[in-house]
């Protein structure tokens, strides 16, 4: 059977497939959510939510994380409540009631989510140690490595390809930006805060810039600051097939 592909940003319908198919049980938006999927949906700039974009952004995706958001989307409504997210600055906001409804065609898993996620059901953490047992050193999974900051990427990915490292990163947009592989020390933290996962940023830099994946591999390969990710690597490309 030919395994189905995984968009870098996957529509609910897209990341239910791909999950039937990498377990064999069936997948539906209520169960990807019980399980921890985390939606986003595309927001277009107005002035009645400017409080959501910062420094000029016109659309940006605003996740999905309050539980009773999620429980509207889990019931099969037609569109995308949010009373709370975060804005695009990554910064978490209540929005006045009655909240904000979009249509939900712009619903959408990122992939790195979907990875992880498969990852966590294929294998477990072991269960906490019971009171009185031998404190056991705790088990943690190279994905819950924060990441890699600016310095370590620009030596980490040093002539993958064409692609401006060093300005994409410090734009924060697309694929270097929250909605793509940077994450953060401290939500209200500054640039020198910032962290890039170097696995989502590997696919994201083939996907959007063409960035050979040969020449990402050797980086995996090769590069003592990506040692920590290889595992995490290797198996993201097994699980798409590369």
């Amino acid at each position: 059977m030919t395994s189905l592909p995984l968009p870098y940003r996957a529509t609910a319908t897209q990341a239910c497939a791909w999950l039937a198919q990498q377990t064999g049980t069936p997948w539906t938006l209520a169960r990807l959510l019980e399980q921890g999927g985390l939606p986003y949906v595309w927001l277009d700039y107005s002035d009645a939510w400017a409080e959501l974009f910062h420094d000029g952004v016109t659309r940006y995706a605003a996740p999905v994380v309050f539980i009773e958001d999620k429980q509207h989307l889990a019931s099969g409504a037609d569109d995308v409540w949010l009373r709370f997210t975060r804005d695009s600055g990554n910064i978490a906001i209540e929005l006045k009631a009655p909240g904000l409804r979009v249509p939900v065609d712009g619903l959408h898993f990122q992939e790195r989510d979907l990875l992880r996620l498969l990852k966590e059901l294929q294998h477990p953490q072991p269960a906490e140690p019971e009171a009185g047992a031998d404190n056991a050193a705790p088990f943690v999974l190279p994905s819950a490595l924060k990441g890699l900051g600016r310095e370590q990427i620009l030596i980490a990915f040093a002539g993958v390809g064409k692609v401006d490292l060093d300005k994409g990163m410090a734009s924060g947009v697309g694929i270097f930006g929250d909605d793509g592989a940077r994450v953060r020390k401290n939500s209200r933290g500054g640039k020198n805060s910032h962290l890039w996962h170097p696995v989502t940023l590997a696919f994201g830099l083939h996907d959007v810039h063409r960035v050979p994946m040969a020449h990402l591999k050797k980086a995996f390969a090769t590069q003592p600051l990506l040692r920590e990710w290889k595992a995490d690597w290797l198996e993201s490309l097994r699980l798409l097939g590369e």
